[in-house]
């Protein structure tokens, strides 16, 4: 049985991950964040340590002890939280992120990666055991795009490539070819309910890798809150890059798209 590290935070990955890992018959040590990691993953791994951001320096010596050298990244931390004094309190993490050259999410994954390497440790693909969650090109819902909208799936592709290239965020809102708005260090499910108050009802949203996408971290994700945001401000269409994005209640999702009409597309 092979022993694999989680550092999981907020959102259903981490779940979906350490679901998928025990089938594949791994042992799973987590070590999760408080105020950001959901309680239901006690229930899905091995071990769990609960840490808080002022205690970055200990999740370092509990995979050693636990003799763990292959560690997976899964969910995210909340964007709010890399302006909060818990960061300067663990004088690692304060050293860590005071070194870097800027806040943007690859420069700090990146920063951590390496950090994990110094210290003797393997950082794997994130979608290692979710191929199945990476769907392919193609229409997923009954409902296809129209004509408009997939001009607007292809001009919003373009500009997502560019500001995630950027690393400024992976995800824009769109309609009859404006943009409406662009996603930064908020998250996709605000940025849809600004997109909806800016363009109201039809517009799309697009989200896609990074040109050089890391896979091991920082992955796009969209699930059923994100279908549930874009119903909520009558959305056209969500489009997302194929092969390269994960889609969390896939079936949940396509069910309650067509009903509500929205189309659902892998381009």
């Amino acid at each position: 049985m092979e022993k694999i590290g989680v550092i999981a935070g907020n959102r259903k990955f981490p779940l979906l991950l350490s679901t998928a890992a025990k089938k594949k018959n791994c042992h799973i040590v987590a070590v999760a964040i408080k105020g950001d990691t959901s309680r239901q993953l006690k229930k899905l791994v091995d071990k769990i340590y609960w840490l808080g951001l002022s205690e970055f320096s200990k999740m370092f010596e509990i995979f050693k002890s636990e003799g763990i050298t292959k560690l997976v990244m899964a969910g995210q931390i909340s964007p709010r939280r890399l302006f909060s004094k818990e960061i300067q309190k663990d004088p690692q993490l304060k050293a860590l992120l005071a070194g870097l050259e800027d806040k943007r999410a690859d420069t700090i994954f990146g920063a951590i990666a390496e950090k994990l390497k110094q210290d003797g440790f393997e950082l794997l693909d994130s979608t290692l055991f979710l191929q199945e969650f990476l769907p392919k090109k193609g229409i997923l819902t009954k409902i296809e795009p129209g004509f408009a909208t997939w001009e607007d799936v292809y001009f919003g592709f373009d500009l997502a490539k560019a500001i995630a290239y950027l690393d400024i965020g992976q995800s824009v809102a769109v309609k009859n070819k404006a943009i409406v708005a662009v996603e930064a260090m908020e998250g996709t499910d605000k940025l849809i309910r600004r997109a909806g108050s800016i363009g109201r009802a039809g517009i799309t949203l697009v989200k896609v890798s990074k040109p050089k996408q890391d896979m091991r971290f920082d992955i796009p994700v969209v699930g059923l809150n994100t279908v549930k945001n874009l119903i909520k401000v009558k959305a056209s269409c969500l489009a997302f890059e194929a092969s390269k994005t994960l889609f969390i209640d896939k079936d949940a999702s396509i069910r309650l798209a067509e009903k509500k009409g929205l189309s659902i597309v892998a381009v």
